[in-house]
This record gives C-alpha cells, sequence and structure tokens, in this order.
C-alpha cells in the first residue's frame, strides 16, 4: 500500500489498457471506494452503471466525436450518474465518488481515465448523457456526469513532477494578484 502523497503523485490518466480482465476483487474494491464516498447531506444522490461487455464498451466509446474513443479498449467503464432532484450539489457528490474510485484503482496499480459526458455532444441535435441514456435504458431524472474506463495498465507512466506544482495558485489569507 502506498501512502497517500505517493498515491496522488502516481495517479496519471491512462487511455491505452492491456487486453486482460480485472479480477472480481479489484472491482470490488473500486465501486465501494464509490460507494464509500461522502456526500452533501448524507443524501448519496448519485447511482453508476457498471459496464464490462466489449460491444456495450465499444457503444460507450462513441459517446461524444473526440476523447472516448480508447473507452472500447477498457476492461472496465463506470458510468457515474447524479440525481439532481436529490441534491442541488449532485455533480460533486459524484465528482467526489468518481476520484476514490481512480484513487482505489491507481492503489490496486490499474490505470483509470475520466471522460467527460456532462455539457458535450454526441451530435448537434443529441447530448453526449442523451446517447448514454439510450443505450443503457437510464431513467429521468438521472443525469450522467462521466464515464471512467479502467484497465490494467498497457505501460507505466512517469509520476507527476513535483517541480512543477503550481504554487501561484495558492493564496494566503486573501487574494493575491500576480505580479507579471
Amino acid at each position: 500500500m502506498q501512502d497517500f502523497n505517493t498515491l496522488l503523485i502516481n495517479r496519471r490518466s491512462y487511455r491505452k489498457y492491456l487486453n486482460e480482465p480485472l479480477s472480481g476483487d479489484s472491482v470490488q474494491l473500486i465501486l465501494e471506494a464509490a460507494l464509500l464516498s461522502p456526500t452533501s447531506k448524507n443524501k448519496h444522490s448519485w447511482e453508476f452503471v457498471v459496464v464490462e461487455n466489449k460491444e456495450m464498451l465499444t457503444k460507450l466509446s462513441a459517446c461524444k466525436p473526440h476523447g472516448a474513443n480508447f473507452i472500447a479498449d477498457a476492461a472496465l467503464a463506470v458510468v457515474v450518474l447524479g440525481n439532481p432532484l436529490e441534491s442541488d450539489v449532485w455533480i460533486e457528490d459524484a465528482s467526489i465518488a468518481t476520484i476514490n474510485m481512480q484513487l482505489q484503482a491507481e492503489e490496486l496499480g490499474i490505470g483509470s481515465c475520466w471522460v467527460q459526458v456532462r455539457n458535450r455532444e454526441f451530435s448537434e441535435t443529441v447530448s453526449s448523457g442523451e446517447y448514454i441514456n439510450d443505450i443503457l435504458e437510464i431513467p429521468m431524472p438521472l443525469e450522467v456526469l462521466c464515464i471512467i474506463s479502467f484497465g490494467k495498465k498497457e505501460k507505466p507512466r512517469s509520476p507527476n513532477n513535483m517541480d512543477n506544482l503550481l504554487w501561484e495558485k495558492i493564496h494566503i489569507e486573501k487574494y493575491k494578484f500576480s505580479q507579471d
């Protein structure tokens, strides 16, 4: 087990996966990480659709013109949903659950990547969320925030470079404009 700081440094987005399934235990731990995430007023306004079927992964990979094609090669995708009627902060609740899954995956040595769906378009007349709602039979009022792809990493990536942290984005006591 990595310490938390090392986990954060090592977590990167992976879009290339080996053609191997994930173990049932690994999938369970990833899903437990989502279900353990905190939510506003303990509303649990999120829900998750777990997809391992290759045909469905290929369909999900077409949810938007760019930036989702690698879902077809993933071992697993989790479609992250929220219910705006249950919570006005469903986006935040679902986002927290999503990063929990990604951090758990990294701790297990599994690669992952967030695919933004909310406010994205499948076509000129159909949103990415509507496309996914249709193929996965997701009922109203649930909305799709994102899809997270998971798989065994094709090759390792270098960790985040601590020398490149944007410390200028940190403000102490009050906001200070840069002097550029």
